[in-house]
């Protein structure tokens, strides 16, 4: 039998959760922007719903107890049956807030100067990697924010939140320390990359290939094993080099540009490929991507970064047998077909033919003439002929620097206008509702 004074802690510590409750607001109501630095409308209606319905379902859970507690049903239960009752809600209250933090730690960042503006033009760069012509599939939304360290990160869209829901939008976290080159974008259509492969199942369609390889035994059965856990990284970075040519290889030569004991740091049971061999995986893919003589050129230059020589004997042998076979899985990987991509090779899907050297050389050239022919091309495309013609030498960190800035916040503004374009404008006089929305927390009803 419970008692009353048990009762009453019981509903206390409901209704002090119901009070709380309250103060989780929509960020439409407290997060300061400009216009431009927003997320996407699509982010922002996703976030809002999701958060509104997980409120006003521990809402509604919260008022069920409170009412069962005070019940004549309940006074025959005991007093720790009722508080791990109790205990259930409270842990779904605080994944609640870790799901708030989680998006609130995007959208604080949106009202920095300069920055929250440069944020949403990588927004419209991530959005523009992710769509693949053909309605291979649908986008979910997307969002970038910067944080601390060398490294990027996404919380891919419909993975699990805390608490076991569903994200309803991608979030990328990117390196400030990257912020404004034309390397960014490396980093962060490579978590894009994780996003797209997911949706297209290309680990697993690919992943059968290679073991098919591993099953044949022999002296390369070690490396085809590397080469299928290492797998889901090496197919972000090709989504990388697949938008953005040269500059791909060249952003990740950077991230990777460590002392020498980590760039030939060996893990054989990690999913990430060791430094050295991951640029000359990238090296093989652009190969295969784009043929072209500057690829012997990075790989010499990468070589007499980073010499081979005085290495122990067992890693020399294991780098040596995966070298011989980054042909053959290049090919593997551009020639890839799979009922997801309805029989077409995998390097169909990718603008590949824009982003051929010859070819972003020219654009180059022609935006020297006419700088405005910039901004009638898609945001990767721009970052692909900025980097092969920084790799080219002709153009300056400074001057990459500058019109990448530019560029960023025309994209953040153009999509803030088509933004406000595509609402319908207010009438003068609008009829009154009829059935006014209710407002029990921060949070609008659901529809």
């Amino acid at each position: 039998m419970r008692r009353a004074a048990d009762t009453q802690f019981l509903v206390n510590e409901a209704q002090a959760l119901l009070t709380r409750l309250q103060t989780v607001r929509s960020f439409a109501l407290s997060t300061p922007m400009v216009l431009a630095a927003a997320v996407s409308a699509p982010a922002q209606a996703a976030i809002n719903s999701h958060l509104a319905h997980v409120a006003f379902d521990l809402r509604r859970k919260l008022k069920t107890f409170i009412e069962w507690v005070r019940s004549p049903e309940s006074q025959g239960v005991d007093a720790e049956h009722s508080q791990a009752r109790y205990v259930l809600l409270k842990l779904r209250f605080n994944s609640l807030l870790d799901q708030f933090d989680i998006f609130a730690d995007v959208l604080s960042q949106r009202g920095e100067h300069g920055t929250g503006t440069w944020l949403a033009g990588l927004d419209v760069l991530a959005e523009d990697a992710l769509h693949l012509p053909g309605d291979y599939y649908e986008p979910p939304p997307l969002m970038c924010f910067l944080e601390r360290g060398h490294g990027a990160a996404i919380r891919r869209a419909r993975t699990r939140l805390p608490g076991g829901d569903d994200n309803p939008v991608g979030v990328i976290q990117i390196p400030r320390e990257r912020m404004v080159g034309s390397g960014i974008a490396s980093s962060l259509i490579h978590e894009v990359g994780h996003q797209g492969s997911e949706l297209l199942n290309l680990t697993t369609t690919i992943r059968a290939e290679i073991d098919q390889r591993v099953a044949e035994g022999g002296p390369e059965q070690v490396g085809w094993q590397l080469l299928s856990r290492w797998l889901n990284e090496i197919l972000s970075d090709f989504w990388a080099l697949a938008h953005l040519g040269i500059g791909a290889t060249y952003g990740l030569m950077s991230v990777v540009s460590l002392p020498s004991y980590f760039v030939f740091r060996i893990s054989t049971d990690g999913p990430h490929p060791f430094p050295w061999i991951r640029v000359r995986l990238s090296i093989a893919l652009g190969e295969a991507l784009y043929p072209h003589p500057q690829w012997t050129d990075l790989t010499e230059q990468w070589s007499a970064l980073y010499p081979i020589t005085g290495l122990p004997a067992g890693k020399q042998q294991l780098i040596t047998t995966l070298l011989a076979l980054l042909p053959e899985f290049a090919q593997l990987v551009v020639r890839h077909r799979s009922p997801t991509l309805r029989g077409q090779p995998l390097a169909d899907l990718f603008p590949v033919a824009e982003r051929q050297p010859e070819h972003l050389q020219a654009l180059f050239g022609e935006w020297q003439v006419r700088p405005a022919l910039r901004d009638e091309c898609a945001p990767s495309l721009v970052f692909a002929v900025i980097g092969q013609a920084k790799a080219d030498g002709r153009m300056t960190a400074g001057e990459e620097s500058r019109v990448l800035t530019q560029l960023l916040t025309r994209w953040a503004l153009n999509r803030a206008r088509n933004y406000c374009l595509a609402r319908p404008a207010p009438a003068l006089s609008p009829a009154p509702r009829r059935h006014p929305p209710t407002r029990r927390s921060g949070f609008l009803s659901p529809s």
